[in-house]
């Protein structure tokens, strides 16, 4: 009776230990397959249940929470949301999330393993932590003047602190607000298709996922290229440039808009922006020098993140001299997004030296522990400072007695250049206006920020559209609002 009684008490433990082995197989090794599973709603209801981290710029939270009393809770709700919608992204019930919001999402939501107190607790107890939060690198006066400068253009801003790479602005119009999409319903159905049937695509983040061709003001990037290889080695001397200038190979005569371009000195042509000079010049620096130069300012690079995904900036590697001419006057296959030629302005004004941007100062738990900081990035030296001197003595004539005079902030030095880019079949189509700038204060020792501004012209404005006049006193606004505090 006794061995009868030990047998079926093992024979318990047995059955016990298999059933502890089955939960533990179906809780964490199926977790992921019935996570996966669109039949099961559960874990969109325990991602809702309560209220997510927050994205801060200045110390005040831009983006909340709303309890909504249904199955799926919490909403996302988004203050000034046009104007941070090409930082925050959306976080949707329905559509799922973009930028901030989908880099960050881990953490936002709670499901960041880094919020736990110990390794593995969460999978464990099935506990969820609550959000934490994201600051910004952004700076909310110099947004708010992006924003406003651009109005009911379609364009966009960025702003870069050059000591760092801080990103200080990223603006793109039209815009959207995004906490139209944030719920499930059938209004939020509704501006989905709204917003993606728009021909203006105020969804599209101009800022970091559209290239545009740079126009005029890629011949930064040409003017260092000619300095680095000797080709141009005094300022104002004649840089024996024909005018017009035919394109090497062909019969294609390349002209100007200004005066007074041909032998231009290399400061005369910056200025003045005389195509013929910086065509011939890239030419005289050839496909090797011009390519070296692009991809050290950060061109054909693929891994930028900041932290979502940055498009791509294309310089053509594979151009004959005609070709090369063309592109080295930012024209042809070369494109841009404004966070890269914001970039471009920001190696100058930091003497040569090149951060990467970055948009995320630090995150924070809920309690407001630290759970991770960008720290110091590292920087590469993209040209000697002598060279990055003198494209800063350069682009300071620009702004003083060039193209660019509707930059200048009083007390301050202000360094530019203009662009108007040509593009579509026979250059048909509505061009670009381009401004890409950088501003030291009577105080400050260095240049505190830099910026770009595209400005995409209309049908009705065309014979008006330049990057003087367009895009200079946007840059112009960010610039003071920066050096202001």
């Amino acid at each position: 009776m006794t061995r009868n009684i030990r047998h079926a008490a093992v024979f318990c433990a047995l059955l016990l230990v298999a059933l502890v082995v089955n939960a533990a197989r179906v809780q964490i090794g199926q977790k992921p397959e019935y996570d996966d599973n669109p039949a099961n709603r559960r874990p969109d209801i325990a991602r809702y249940q309560q209220p997510r981290g927050d994205i801060l710029v200045g110390g005040r939270a831009v983006t909340g929470s709303r309890d909504t009393g249904e199955h799926l809770r919490f909403e996302r709700t988004y203050a000034d949301g046009p104007m941070y919608a090409p930082i925050t992204g959306f976080a949707s019930q329905a559509y799922g999330t973009t930028l901030l919001e989908h880099a960050e999402d881990g953490l936002l939501s709670g499901a960041d393993p880094m919020l736990a107190p110990l390794p593995l607790w969460n999978d464990v107890t099935g506990a969820h932590n609550p959000g934490g939060d994201v600051v910004t690198t952004i700076h909310g006066a110099a947004q708010r003047a992006a924003f406003e400068g651009l109005g009911g253009r379609k364009g966009a801003v960025a702003a870069i602190e050059p000591a760092t790479g801080r990103v200080l602005a990223l603006v793109s119009t039209p815009s959207y607000d995004p906490q139209l999409l944030s719920g499930n319903s059938a209004a939020a159905t509704r501006t989905w298709k709204r917003l993606n049937a728009d021909p203006d695509k105020p969804m599209l983040n101009r800022a970091v996922s559209r290239t545009y061709p740079p126009g005029s003001t890629f011949k930064v990037v040409t003017a260092a290229a000619a300095l680095e290889a000797g080709v141009i080695r005094d300022l104002d001397a004649p840089t024996r440039s024909p005018d017009p200038y035919t394109l090497p190979g062909t019969r294609t005569k390349l002209t100007n808009e200004a005066d007074g371009c041909r032998n231009a000195s290399l400061r005369e042509a910056f200025e003045w922006s005389c195509n013929t000079v910086f065509a011939k010049l890239g030419v005289d620096v050839g496909v090797r020098g011009m390519t070296a130069m692009a991809e050290a300012f950060g061109f054909n690079d693929d891994g930028l993140r900041v932290p979502f995904p940055v498009a791509r900036s294309t310089f053509d590697t594979s151009v004959d001299r005609a070709q090369l001419g063309l592109s080295s006057i930012g024209q042809y296959n070369t494109r841009a997004t404004p966070l890269q030629m914001a970039t471009v302005a920001a190696a100058v004004a930091g003497g040569g030296q090149m951060r990467s941007p970055y948009l995320v100062e630090r995150t924070l738990r809920a309690g407001g522990s630290l759970v991770a900081a960008a720290g110091s990035r590292p920087s590469r030296e993209v040209m000697r400072p002598s060279t990055a001197a003198l494209l800063k003595e350069l682009m300071t004539g620009v702004v003083d007695k060039g193209t660019g005079a509707k930059a200048a902030i009083p007390g301050a030095t202000v360094g530019g250049k203009t662009g108007t880019a040509q593009h579509g079949v026979g250059n048909s189509g509505t061009p670009y206006a381009w401004f890409i700038s950088w501003a030291r204060g009577a105080g400050d020792i260095e240049p505190k920020v830099a910026v770009a501004v595209v400005v995409e012209g209309t049908a009705s404005d065309r014979e008006g559209v330049s990057g003087g006049g367009l895009a200079a006193p946007i840059a112009r606004a960010v610039m003071e609002a920066v050096l202001g505090g």
